[in-house]
C-alpha cells in the first residue's frame, strides 16, 4: 500500500517516522511566521499537504504527540482526527493548549502524529430489536474501577 502527499505549499514538509518501526509519522507544521496557542484556546494549524491512498479501505488518523501533551499541555481539540481516504484537501490540526502558559508554534515542528488504520464499510440496518446480553444497557463506569 502507498499514500501519497501532494505539497501546496513549497516549504512543506511530508509525514517522516522517527525510527523505522514507529507506529505513527509525525506531521509538521506550516507556516509563514511563528503562531501562538493561548491557554484554553484552540488554533488550527495547516501542514501544506493533501493526500491520496492507493487503498480506498484505509484511514489516517490524526495523534496528539505525547511529549507536546505532557510537556507543554498541547493536544488535540478533537481527540483524534480522522482523515477519509477520499478526502484531498490540505490538512489542518486543530491544536488545543489545556496549560497556563502561551505555547508558540513555529514552521516545522512535529505538532502531531499519523497513524494509518483498515477500515470496515458495514451496511448500517435498521431494526426493532436487538439481542439480548448479561451486560444488557449497564454503561459509563457500570463494571466498576477495579
Amino acid at each position: 500500500m502507498q499514500v501519497y502527499f501532494k505539497k501546496l505549499k513549497s516549504n512543506a514538509i511530508l509525514p517522516k517516522r522517527a525510527t523505522p518501526f514507529s507506529a505513527g509519522a509525525d506531521l509538521f507544521a506550516c507556516l509563514d511566521k511563528p503562531v501562538v496557542v493561548k491557554p484554553n484556546e484552540t488554533v488550527m494549524i495547516p501542514l501544506g499537504i493533501a493526500s491520496q491512498t492507493s487503498k480506498q479501505d484505509i484511514t489516517m488518523l490524526v495523534f496528539a504527540r505525547s511529549g507536546l501533551a505532557s510537556k507543554f499541555g498541547i493536544t488535540l481539540a478533537n481527540a483524534v482526527g480522522v482523515v477519509d481516504s477520499d478526502y484531498r484537501g490540505e490538512w489542518i490540526v486543530p491544536l488545543h493548549n489545556i496549560s497556563k502558559q502561551d505555547f508558540i508554534v513555529e514552521h516545522g515542528m512535529r505538532i502531531a502524529q499519523m497513524v494509518i488504520t483498515p477500515v470496515i464499510f458495514p451496511e448500517i440496518l435498521e431494526v426493532n430489536q436487538l439481542d439480548e446480553t448479561e451486560r444488557g444497557n449497564s454503561g459509563f463506569g457500570s463494571s466498576g474501577l477495579q
